[in-house]
């Protein structure tokens, strides 16, 4: 991790930054810095991302800072007294449309363990989505990187490590609402496909003829169902038995939330 820039009370050669953080991302603040303009005396330079993650804040949350009036990115260096502006995703229009810090259209992603229901929501939609419930933190990090993946957590550290180009850290606690989250951070709306990926492995599904599966299924499931299809991975043969009308209803829950 990054280590805090060296913060001060104030004195002879510091230096003030105060920082204003506008939308959701005050819910990352200290809940007696939600509510005020936030305050920094610093005595050596730091960068933006420093200060901007010493008050709490996850760099891939950030769409737009602004300082002194001027736009900079996460490498900027803070030597003086300066007044931030920080914008979450996505950052109003009409302020430096090409200064905006975070993609917007990723198709591919990386969960922590504390994320499979969100996960299984995903993956019912069509969206790539690598996950392994025991995997490390440093696992996840060289899966996302290697694979080009943004990466889902509600662990702030883990998002704030410096290789994380994009991620996202979901507000609410209920899968369904963490999925609509994710669906609008990333625009993924147009690219949902229910039904098309395995949800265990994540692989994409292939029909497959009944007679090839004959021998796997159950007496009921042969003689009313002739539509299958198999993950090539796992094997895993799905078909729309009994269980579909649940996850039909759960896709609906989420197309009528997104539109």
């Amino acid at each position: 991790m990054v280590p805090s820039p060296d913060l001060q009370t104030g004195g002879e050669g510091t230096f003030t930054i105060t920082l204003t953080f506008h939308g959701d991302l005050v819910l990352f603040l200290k809940r007696e810095e939600r509510n005020c303009l936030v305050r920094r005396v610093l005595r050596h330079k730091a960068s933006v991302k420093d200060v901007i993650e010493s008050c709490g804040v996850p760099h891939p949350e950030v769409d737009l800072i602004i300082v002194n009036g001027k736009p900079v990115d996460f490498s900027f260096q803070l030597n003086a007294n300066a007044a931030l502006e920080i914008y979450p995703i996505p950052a109003p229009s009409e302020l430096f449309s090409n200064d905006r810090l975070q993609a917007r259209n990723v198709l591919a992603f990386v969960a922590d363990g504390h994320l499979g229901k969100l996960t299984r929501n995903l993956r019912l939609l069509g969206i790539d989505v690598d996950y392994r419930p025991d995997a490390r933190d440093s696992e996840l990090l060289v899966t996302m990187v290697r694979e080009r993946r943004a990466l889902l957590t509600r662990d702030r550290r883990l998002l704030m490590h410096r290789v994380v180009r994009t991620g996202y850290y979901p507000r609410s606690q209920h899968s369904i609402e963490q999925t609509v989250e994710v669906i609008k951070r990333f625009n993924l709306a147009e690219n949902l496909a229910p039904f098309q990926r395995c949800l265990h492995c994540n692989e994409r599904l292939n029909p497959i003829p009944k007679e090839t599966v004959m021998e796997k299924l159950e007496p009921l499931t042969r003689l009313y169902y002739h539509d299958f299809r198999c993950c090539p991975k796992c094997g895993k043969i799905y078909w729309r038995g009994s269980h579909f009308e649940r996850l039909q209803n759960r896709v609906d829950a989420i197309f009528e939330s997104i539109a």
